[in-house]
């Protein structure tokens, strides 16, 4: 598992400081460091062969950007060195990703998703807001929510190095990208890429190349393709794209309720805290002790409801979001094949009228040739990625989803354990009590 090396305390005479908690070094742990991926990616770990394995060893954390340890192990003869560590941002698998969509020669792949950029201004916000209510809670209150804000903020940084190794485990098991020299110089160069971030120039081009590229798709959804297989496809993955977004908002949506009950649970304790302390100053000390331990159960409910929120997001709710990405890259894959196949059709009736006026003709049967050989070799390669991804995708779900339903089980077992022993020791309290000073249970 990723662990943190150390997260040093917010310290209570200086809460200016309290981001600074946010810099922190997540060390490599080999012994379950596997499993956290395959949870956090929702799909088993590409398998590596002895020729390219890449993992990300360590990751830094700063108030901006994260900083990853990407090591390599090869015995590629293109490569310098055997073993290497370089230091990569997100901005540089953001490039990285980028060379490969824009390679005429990878047109017929799913290109894998780009790993989602880091964004840890919510878990800093709860921070904020933590160090401006300093002066109304206790040590011990201020103490148990830094430590809740910590353990939220590294599980999200945990996952967040998961996807990013993920995205380069699967260019390392592919067949053709793991051979691409984009990839190797993002693997081998020891020195910072000078990767920018894009300008709002580039910003706006990458925006008209979708909206181009959106407009395009109109235009081609007329089109009747010559092969029944990816006609079907279109309409499949058009459907499929539609339901899974659905599916990923709904499952959002039962992620921040789960999430707002844990914290109800929070509030509930904190109140029957207050309470039991000012029963406790005014005479009723066996009564407010019952409220007392009322407060433990509605704090350890508020970690196993918090347990549940997280299994539901990582084995639910993230498969959706994963696979809403990977739908993207295929219709994209479907896009560049129809593109190609407008192309061809157009060379076809450019020879025909060339053939009519007798000009030009043998560059226009170039041309024809080159678009059909295209169109055929895209084809080819599409039908297999396609196929490829069928499988992936009903491999993760029926994992994921399984997993989440034996989750539910172990979980709801657990609270209901821990509702029956906290009725026999609220019972047992209220016995102690006697019938005038505490009401029945």
């Amino acid at each position: 598992m990723l662990a943190s090396e150390d997260i040093d305390p917010l310290n209570n005479s200086d809460i200016n400081d309290q981001q600074e908690i946010f810099s922190e070094i997540i060390s490599n742990d080999k012994s379950d460091k596997n499993g956290d991926i395959k949870d956090s990616t929702n799909g088993d770990q590409p398998a590596l062969d002895g020729e390219l394995q890449v993992d990300i060893s360590d990751a830094l954390s700063e108030r901006n950007k994260v900083k990853y340890t990407v090591h390599t192990k090869t015995t590629f003869p293109e490569f310098s060195k055997s073993e290497i560590s370089v230091v990569r941002e997100h901005d540089e698998f953001i490039w990285l990703h980028t060379c490969l969509e824009d390679c005429e020669e990878y047109a017929g792949f799913i290109i894998p998703p780009a790993p989602p950029r880091p964004d840890f201004d919510s878990s800093r916000e709860k921070l904020q807001k933590l160090g401006e209510t300093e002066a109304t809670m206790t040590k011990d209150e201020f103490s148990k929510m830094k430590q809740e804000l910590e353990q939220e903020y590294l599980a999200l940084f945990k996952k967040t190095v998961a996807m990013h190794e993920f995205f380069l485990c699967r260019l390392a098991a592919h067949p053709v990208f793991r051979k691409d020299s984009n990839f190797r110089i993002f693997l081998e160069y020891e020195h910072d890429l000078s990767v920018r971030g894009r300008n709002k120039r580039e910003v706006f081009g990458s925006f008209f190349k979708r909206f181009t590229q959106t407009a395009d798709e109109v235009l081609l959804s007329g089109q009747k393709d010559v092969d029944d297989f990816f006609e079907s496809e279109k309409n499949y993955m058009l459907e499929y794209s539609t339901h899974i977004k659905e599916a990923m908002i709904r499952s959002d949506k039962v992620c921040r309720l789960r999430q707002n009950v844990a914290d109800s649970y929070t509030r509930i304790a904190h109140g029957l805290e207050k309470f039991g302390q000012l029963e406790g100053v005014g005479g009723e000390k066996e009564f407010g002790r019952f409220l007392m331990r009322t407060t433990e159960l509605f704090e350890k409910m508020k970690k196993a409801e918090s347990r549940v929120g997280t299994d539901e997001e990582l084995k639910e709710a993230d498969t959706f979001r994963y696979f809403v990405r990977e739908s993207q890259a295929a219709m994209d894959l479907l896009y560049r094949r129809r593109r190609c196949l407008a192309n061809y059709e157009a060379a076809n009736k450019n020879l025909e009228r060339c053939r009519v006026r007798n000009r030009d003709i043998q560059k226009a049967e170039k041309e024809q040739e080159e678009a059909c050989k295209k169109f055929e070799d895209i084809s080819k390669l599409a039908k297999t990625e396609l196929l490829e991804l069928k499988n992936t995708r009903i491999s993760a779900f029926k994992k994921n989803l399984a997993d989440l339903a034996d989750l539910e089980i172990k979980q709801s077992n657990a609270k209901i354990s821990l509702l029956q022993n906290a009725l026999r020791s609220l019972k047992s309290t209220s016995e102690g009590e006697g019938p005038s000073t505490t009401p029945a249970v």
